[in-house]
């Protein structure tokens, strides 16, 4: 269904609650897909987002309350009775009920928490108390596990008995009685064999796992490069407490690109969507770095200030200090990202930075020396007679964007040494560094080159 059929399906259903005509309104949605049903349900008011929910069935409510976003999960919660939301917290899968809690106020998480079984709630607490963005914070414990001393018959009859309320079925974790992770098979490999043939003797012993402790952006990566459905987390002993799915990891590569695009658009990081976070909410996450970028100009000031004497002298030079400095920003923009994302994604190292550093050397020579030549045929058109001043902004051209690109590929990897995220350099330190880099070259060059006096 393409997004205008979407838009008529949602038309529709608007009506249908306005008219309240809740028994056309349950028969459409009881044939639509739950993330739809949500999509729906995330325009709606208060009142109606409760009323739509309580008429779906119990197995669909529980997958529609999953994909809502956390505002309207509260509204849900605070508006039905405990033992409806009982049903829903012991339904859904840990690791959504998990990110539901962690953006809940205290008091409904309270309440969540009160009518949640035992085994739910020991579960919720265990989770809970894993670090953010770790392995274990973004992990679910519905998963298959078998032993390999079953036999393919066995594992099928197992699967088919406690499968249905796993998020996973495909792959199967083979365990010992201390729950020691010993291997791993699919589904495929079950079919593919005869039901007499024992796990052991066909599963794949050489597990690729993390640790509840492991970054969640490195458990990106693992997935990526392993083409993996689910991945397997184990405690400091080998005991297997959960894994992760496909589904989980696509959210974490999601969060850290939106994390990481905010930050070098020089943002504080929020978790809510755009247009649900508050005007005051977004001015508090964008002063912080205006209010240093402000103050950082000063240096680019003091610089202007240093060679006014030059200026005086010849005004002509003062009209090539924003291409001058917007090349530069450009060409160490460039430079930074890319090393930003080969880094992000494991292409580069830091053992690399000499690599990295002599590469864009030689980048910046090629891209200088074309600019250069471009700006030198427009100056001589432009302003005949002026041969000297455009000989010193070609080579100020040339050297700037040199000199932006080693220091746009040296300061994401200087901040992974240091451990901050290479992100935050991409554009508010590198713009300050790099303005202050070719004001300096340019002047250097036009006091040298023309006999300027300067301070």
């Amino acid at each position: 269904m393409d997004n205008m059929e979407m838009d008529e399906l949602f038309d529709k259903l608007n009506a249908l609650v306005k008219e309240k005509k809740y028994r056309e309104l349950k028969a459409e949605l009881i044939e639509m897909n739950e993330v739809d049903i949500a999509n729906f349900m995330e325009d709606l008011n208060s009142e109606q987002t409760v009323v739509v929910f309580r008429m779906l069935p119990k197995e669909l409510a529980t997958d529609v309350f999953a994909a809502l976003p956390v505002e309207n999960q509260q509204q849900i919660i605070t508006s039905i009775t405990d033992n409806e939301l009982s049903v829903i917290v012991n339904d859904l899968y840990v690791d959504d009920a998990v990110d539901m809690l962690e953006e809940l106020p205290a008091n409904v998480v309270k309440r969540v928490l009160k009518n949640s079984s035992p085994d739910t709630r020991k579960l919720i607490n265990q989770f809970l108390n894993y670090p953010d963005d770790s392995a274990g914070s973004v992990m679910t414990a519905e998963y298959i596990g078998l032993r390999k001393t079953m036999t393919v018959r066995d594992a099928f009859e197992y699967i088919r008995e406690n499968g249905v309320d796993k998020e996973t079925i495909y792959t199967c974790y083979v365990t010992d009685d201390t729950r020691c992770l010993e291997g791993v098979i699919t589904v495929k490999d079950l079919l593919m064999n005869p039901y007499e043939t024992v796990i052991g003797d066909i599963m794949d012993d050489n597990v690729i796992k993390v640790t509840t402790t492991e970054d969640q952006e490195n458990v990106a990566m693992i997935f990526n490069d392993y083409d993996l459905l689910s991945l397997p987390v184990v405690d400091n002993e080998d005991r297997l407490v959960g894994i992760i799915t496909v589904d989980d990891v696509m959210d974490v590569m999601e969060e850290e690109a939106t994390e990481d695009i905010q930050k070098m658009a020089a943002i504080i990081p929020s978790e809510k969507p755009y247009l649900k976070t508050d005007v005051l909410t977004l001015a508090r996450n964008r002063i912080p770095w205006l209010l240093v970028l402000m103050f950082s100009s000063l240096f680019t000031g003091a610089i202007l200030l240093k060679y006014e004497n030059a200026f005086a002298a010849v005004p002509l030079l003062v009209t090539f200090v924003p291409m001058l400095m917007d090349t530069g920003g450009n060409s160490g923009s460039q430079a930074s990202t890319m090393i930003i994302r080969g880094m992000a994604v494991g292409d580069i190292e830091l053992p690399d930075a000499a690599k990295v550093l002599w590469k864009e050397i030689r980048v910046g020579m090629i891209c200088g020396f074309i600019l250069a030549s471009a700006n030198f045929v427009r100056l001589m058109i432009q302003y005949p007679g002026h041969t000297m001043i455009s000989f010193v902004v070609v080579l100020s051209v040339f050297c700037t964007v040199i000199i932006a690109k080693s220091i746009g590929s040296m300061l994401p990897m200087l901040a992974k040494a240091i451990h901050l995220d290479p992100a935050l350099v991409a554009s508010p330190m590198l713009t300050t560094v790099v303005d202050a880099a070719s004001l300096m070259i340019y002047f250097t060059f036009a006091s040298r080159i023309l006999g300027l006096m300067n301070n």
